[in-house]
């Protein structure tokens, strides 16, 4: 398939008119319009249904869109490993959610690279859809996420549990009965188990999808919220934040996705440096 064909059809889509993918790609809107007239032949399926105000796709064209990204994705992996540094024996392609790398991939990934130098590593950041979808289109090597999905022929292996504990800016704070108690979206068991712990709780003055935009709000303004506990550590030694009196801890476990077949030797050593690295965690927690 035409990658320039499929990289103007992201264009298109992404811009939403011919025009003005014509100038992001610096091509002729001719060029632009011949491109996806000769995708769409090549499919057998219209993509687009083109009108005066712009165009947008038709059910074949979001169908289409998925296996567009991951082909573009697939070919910039290609072009990146035959790229590597003589001195580089592999490529190791991980990917895992915000808080995972906060929580542990940034300092195993440190400590997995001084020990091998000779793997390249290329880090994802993402939603579990879309490392779930990168993982099973063998974009990834493993994934670190919290929930992930099981699927044939990938093995799922508990990492560690993570516990979150509510905390706040003021001793006496009485968690999430106060106004500026901030509620951070931890994901459906999360929210679920919320729920049962505060069936008097109601809508919250301030919901944030990010533990990290939570903590920051909480310590530049006040108030409370649930946050990983070894990540509040710190700010708890410090007297800057307190655990609240009688708020009850949120236990989730962490854990790794990976292909059961296909297995490298790379990706065996990182994800036994990865096993290590999280047991010594988990222990220096308890």
């Amino acid at each position: 398939m035409d990658m320039d064909q499929v990289r103007t059809f992201r264009e298109v889509v992404e811009l939403g008119s011919f025009v003005r993918a014509a100038e992001s790609l610096n091509v002729t809107q001719s060029t632009v319009s011949a491109r996806i007239k000769e995708l769409e032949a090549r499919l057998g399926q219209p993509l687009f249904v083109r009108r005066k105000s712009g165009v947008t796709l038709t059910t074949a064209g979001k169908r289409f869109q998925p296996h567009a990204a991951t082909l573009l994705r697939v070919v910039q992996q290609a072009r990146q490993d035959i790229a590597l540094p003589a001195e580089m024996q592999a490529v190791l392609n991980i990917g895992g959610q915000y808080s995972l790398w906060e929580r542990i991939l940034l300092s195993w990934m440190g400590r997995f690279r001084a020990s091998r130098p000779d793997v390249a590593v290329r880090a994802e950041v993402g939603t579990p859809e879309s490392l779930m979808r990168y993982l099973a289109n063998g974009l990834l090597d493993f994934v670190v996420m919290y929930a992930p999905e099981a699927r044939p022929g990938f093995q799922i292996e508990k990492l560690m549990d993570e516990s979150l504990m509510m905390v706040a800016t003021r001793a006496d704070h009485a968690g999430s009965s106060e106004t500026d108690y901030v509620f951070v979206d931890w994901g459906p068991d999360f929210g679920s188990w919320h729920s049962d712990q505060f069936p008097r709780y109601t809508a919250p003055g301030l919901h944030v999808s990010l533990g990290a935009l939570g903590l920051r709000h909480i310590l530049e303004y006040g108030g409370a919220g649930y946050f990983p506990a070894r990540v509040v550590a710190d700010e708890v030694a410090a007297r800057r934040l307190f655990p609240v009196h009688g708020a009850p801890q949120f236990v989730r476990p962490a854990h790794v996705i990976y292909p059961t077949e296909g297995n490298t030797e790379a990706r065996a050593a990182a994800l036994d440096s990865l096993r290590a690295a999280t047991a010594v965690d988990a222990a220096t927690i308890s």
